[in-house]
C-alpha cells in the first residue's frame, strides 16, 4: 500500500471529529486577512514571478534565519547569488528543519499552489524547480491570481501615513474582486529616538498635508489630516508596532518642549522618549476611536539586535528577538485612560512573548462591555508564535480566560503571496484541538454547535467585528 504524502487531506487532524470539523465547516470558509504586509504596488501591477525563489525567498526572514543557522553563506541568502543558487541553498537546508514550522509551511505551500507532494531536498530540488517554474508561467499565478485562488475575500495592507495610496486607488478601480484596504501604521511618528530619520519623516508628513510642522500642535493636526484621508480611502484599522505599551506620566509642557527641541536637531533621553510616545500613542488611538476604527497593538519585539548586519542589510532581515518587557500595567493604564474618556476603541493585542499570553487574556477582560461581543481581542499567535505550538498556547489561554467563540481568528502578517496557507494551518490546528476535546469528553459531542463556532472563528467573527460590508 502506497504511503500517504506528508501533506495530505487530513494533515494535522488526529481524530474523526477534527476531520469532520475541518472538512465540513472550516475548509471552505473565505479568508479575511485583516493584517498583512503584501505590497499594494505588486497587487496593483498584478506582479508575476519567474521562479519560486523570487516568490518564496525574497524578503522571507523566517527562511533566512533558518538558512543562516544551517551554515549557508549570506551570499546565497540575501546576496548576489542567482535565484537558482538561493533555492538550492534552501533545499539543502530543508532536511535539517525537522520540527521547525517552516518545514510544514513550505511543504503546504508546495502542495496547495503547485501540486508538489515530494519532500524538498537536494535530491528533489531540480524537479521541484522545473515544476514550480512551469506553474508560475501560467496566468493564475500572478499576485492577484494567488490571492483569488486562496479564496481571500478582503485583505488589509500596512501603510505609512505619508503614503499617497495611489496603488490602492488603482486596485479599487480595477476589476479585481478581492477588496484591498489600507491600514494605518504610524510607527515612524513615534521614532523620536532617531532624530534625523524622524525629522525627515516629519518633512514628508508636512509635504503630504501642506502643513509646515514646527510644533506639537502642527504634528497632531497633520496626522489627523492623513487619518481622515485614509478613512476616505477605506481604512478601518490602525496598527502600532511598539517595543512596550507606553503610558508614562507626562505634561503637555513636557511634550511640547521636547518636540520643539528635537525638531530643531536636539536629542531626547530615554525617559523623555517614553513620555513622547505615551502622548503621541494616546492621541492617535483617540483618532482611531473617533473614526470607529479597530486598533491593533503589536508589542514586545527587540529589533535589529545584530548591529553589523543591520548596517549591512537594514531592518526586517531576520535579526529581531522576543523581548521581555513589562506589559500588564502599561496596557491597563492605556485602556483605563481611554475608557475614562469614553474613547476606548475595539482593540486587538498581539504579544510577541508567550509569557504574556495570560496577561493579555486577563487584561482585556477588565475592559469588555456590551453590547459588542469581544470588543477587546487577544490576537492570534504573532511572528515567533504563528506556528502550531504558538497557536495552541494562544487558543488555550484565550479559552481558559476569555471567550474563544468570539475570537476574530487568523491573519497572515506576511509579505508573501503564498502565505495564505497559514490560514489553512490555523484552521487545522483549531479543529484538531476541538476534536481532541470532544474525543476525550471535554466537550459535548455536538458537531453542528461546535462547527458553527469554527465558522465564526475562521471568518464570520472578523466580518462582523471589523464591520466589513
Amino acid at each position: 500500500m502506497k504511503a500517504k504524502p506528508f501533506i495530505h487531506d487530513d494533515f494535522l487532524l488526529e481524530s474523526e471529529t477534527a476531520r469532520a470539523l475541518y472538512h465540513e465547516y472550516a475548509e471552505q470558509m473565505p479568508i479575511i486577512d485583516y493584517h498583512c504586509h503584501l505590497p499594494p504596488s505588486e497587487i496593483a501591477g498584478d506582479k508575476h514571478w519567474e521562479n519560486i525563489a523570487q516568490v518564496w525567498l525574497g524578503g522571507d526572514h523566517y527562511k533566512w534565519r533558518a538558512m543562516r543557522t544551517n551554515g549557508i553563506d549570506e551570499e546565497k541568502i540575501t546576496g548576489n547569488a542567482s535565484d537558482r543558487e538561493k533555492f538550492d541553498a534552501f533545499a539543502e537546508t530543508m532536511p535539517y528543519l525537522l520540527r521547525n514550522p517552516i518545514y510544514d509551511w513550505s511543504h503546504l505551500e508546495l502542495a496547495r499552489y503547485f501540486g508538489v507532494t515530494e519532500l524538498l531536498s537536494p535530491a528533489t530540488a531540480d524537479k521541484i524547480w522545473k515544476k514550480t517554474s512551469a506553474e508560475l508561467a501560467k496566468p493564475g499565478f500572478s499576485a492577484r491570481g494567488l490571492i483569488t485562488r486562496s479564496n481571500v475575500e478582503l485583505l488589509c495592507t500596512t501603510d505609512d501615513p505619508t503614503d499617497s495610496l495611489a496603488h490602492h486607488e488603482t486596485i479599487r478601480e480595477s476589476e479585481f474582486k478581492t477588496k484591498v484596504l489600507p491600514a494605518w501604521r504610524p510607527d515612524r511618528a513615534l521614532a523620536i529616538d532617531r532624530p534625523a530619520n524622524w525629522n525627515h519623516w516629519l518633512d514628508r508628513l508636512g509635504s503630504a498635508t501642506k502643513i509646515p510642522i514646527k510644533t506639537w500642535e502642527d504634528f497632531i493636526g497633520a496626522l489627523q489630516v492623513r487619518h481622515d484621508f485614509f478613512e476616505e480611502n477605506g481604512c478601518r484599522l490602525s496598527d502600532y508596532g511598539i517595543e512596550r505599551p507606553y503610558c508614562d506620566p507626562y505634561t503637555m509642557e513636557d511634550v511640547t518642549s521636547l518636540f520643539n527641541r528635537v525638531r530643531l536637531g536636539g536629542k531626547a533621553t530615554a525617559y523623555e522618549i517614553a513620555k513622547f510616545r505615551s502622548a503621541a500613542l494616546y492621541e492617535m488611538i483617540a483618532m482611531d476611536a473617533r473614526a470607529d476604527w479597530t486598533v491593533q497593538i503589536h508589542y514586545g519585539v527587540y529589533r535589529n539586535m545584530n548591529t553589523k548586519m543591520f548596517k549591512r542589510l537594514g531592518p526586517d532581515t531576520g535579526f529581531d528577538t522576543i523581548g521581555d518587557v513589562s506589559a500588564a500595567l502599561g496596557l491597563c493604564r492605556i485602556f483605563d485612560r481611554l475608557e475614562r474618556n469614553d474613547i476606548l476603541p475595539r482593540t486587538i493585542l498581539y504579544p510577541i512573548n508567550p509569557c504574556d499570553n495570560e496577561i493579555v487574556a486577563t487584561c482585556i477582560g477588565c475592559f469588555q462591555k456590551g453590547p459588542e461581543p469581544g470588543r477587546l481581542q487577544f490576537g492570534s499567535g504573532w511572528w515567533f508564535n504563528d506556528q502550531r505550538d504558538g497557536m495552541t498556547r494562544q487558543i488555550e489561554s484565550l479559552s481558559q480566560l476569555g471567550l474563544l467563540s468570539r475570537f476574530v481568528g487568523m491573519l497572515t502578517d506576511s509579505r508573501s503571496f503564498l502565505s495564505y496557507t497559514r490560514h489553512e494551518y490555523f484552521r487545522r490546528v483549531l479543529c484538531n484541538i476541538l476534536g481532541e476535546d470532544v474525543t476525550k469528553g471535554r466537550l459535548p459531542n455536538d458537531l453542528p454547535w461546535i462547527g458553527e463556532i469554527v465558522k465564526d472563528i475562521c471568518y464570520r467573527n472578523a466580518k462582523r467585528y471589523f464591520k466589513f460590508a
